[in-house]
């Protein structure tokens, strides 16, 4: 079984083997989405964008914004990508209901690939730790994962990044950046109030 699809330049021909490998990848990767999904972004992107050539830099991006200003839990962005790729592998919007289908399906599955152990093992780890949360062994571990998640965090952050530093240009896109980490760090303002602006700045063309 094949699939073709085109979207935004990118064609493609997927096979079984590439949906059940592309699954496999993402339960590999439910397992060290420390500190929530986003912090998986960027080997997503290294397979889907880097690697397999299924999805572009905007897409992938897109992707991670939409998640961010849509009600829920960000692990939205996920089935996004699969959304995304799966109506592109079905031959774009225009190819109708089979392509959307499609879209469904592959949503489906990278929501399936990615919350499936890690859903099992947070049930098990959760309890254990409760119960024994007092050990010097839990406690450390609690310590160390702190600056492994910060780590995760900012490579996403960084991974959103080259799109405006590619040239002169985009240099307001940097400094919007850099104000709204340092609104977020020194005030209590929401973060969507911060997306609000970029998108109106943005929907101006200042940025």
């Amino acid at each position: 079984m094949a699939l073709h699809g085109a979207a935004q330049g990118i064609a493609m021909s997927l096979t079984a083997a590439d949906w059940l490998h592309m699954v496999l990848h993402f339960l590999s990767l439910s397992l060290i989405t420390f500190g929530g999904v986003v912090a998986a972004a960027p080997d997503m992107h290294r397979y889907l964008v880097d690697q397999q050539h299924w999805l572009s830099d905007p897409q992938f991006n897109s992707s991670i914004t939409l998640a961010q200003i849509a009600p829920g839990p960000n692990v939205l962005f996920v089935a996004i990508l699969g959304w995304t790729l799966g109506v592109q592998a079905g031959g774009g919007m225009a190819a109708g209901p089979l392509a959307w289908a499609w879209g469904v399906l592959a949503a489906f599955l990278c929501l399936l690939g990615i919350l499936g152990p890690s859903g099992c093992l947070t049930l098990v780890v959760s309890r254990w730790g409760m119960r024994y949360q007092e050990r010097t062994a839990v406690r450390a571990f609690k310590a160390g994962m702190a600056p492994l998640l910060i780590a995760l965090m900012f490579s996403t952050g960084w991974l959103l990044l080259p799109p405006i530093q590619a040239d002169a240009q985009h240099a307001p896109g940097l400094v919007l950046t850099a104000a709204s980490v340092l609104l977020m760090w020194k005030t209590r303002i929401h973060v969507l109030w911060l997306l609000a602006a970029g998108a109106v700045l943005g929907l101006l063309g200042w940025v």
